[in-house]
């Protein structure tokens, strides 16, 4: 797989998403470590479509550690009481919000994200990572967003026996 790809002028969201599939399919077949190929799909997600920021929480006991994104400087540590984030984790869902400042116990690691979405990363009952994508638009994220978002994370999860 090359290491350069291009999203062709005034794709849609659906035609952009195959896209990403296709580059997370590839990048998953030639690398087996996991750090580089989370990096390698915040930085797919990030240039295909465009969202303010992407990236991956790890879950260590009852905290969730930054690992590979794209984007801003973001919160190095959310607790699992708190935030989409940790929502996302205590109910073993994807989770959007069209309004970050209507979510109770948002945290706000940026004041230009306006909509979220998260997916978890479920092994055994248990979540192991979320991808977390912020957008500076307010109610950016739907269920097609949730389809294509929560394939990919089952990619990587089918890659790896966590």
């Amino acid at each position: 797989m090359g290491e350069e790809f291009s999203v062709p002028e005034g794709a849609s969201r659906e035609e952009r998403y195959a896209l990403a599939e296709q580059q997370v399919e590839a990048v998953l077949k030639g690398e087996m470590d996991v750090i580089a190929n989370l990096a390698n799909v915040a930085a797919i997600l990030k240039q295909c479509l465009d969202f303010f920021w992407v990236g991956f929480y790890r879950r260590v006991d009852g905290e969730l550690i930054l690992g590979p994104f794209q984007g801003p400087l973001a919160c190095s540590r959310i607790p699992i009481t708190q935030g989409v984030c940790g929502a996302a984790v205590r109910e073993r869902k994807t989770i959007i919000v069209p309004r970050v400042e209507d979510f109770p116990g948002h945290i706000a690691c940026s004041s230009k994200s306006k909509s979220e979405i998260v997916i978890p990363l479920v092994h055994d009952r248990e979540v192991k990572y979320v991808l977390d994508v912020d957008s500076e638009v307010e109610a950016d994220f739907s269920d097609l967003d949730k389809t294509h978002l929560e394939k990919i994370v089952s990619m990587l999860k089918d890659k790896y026996v966590i």
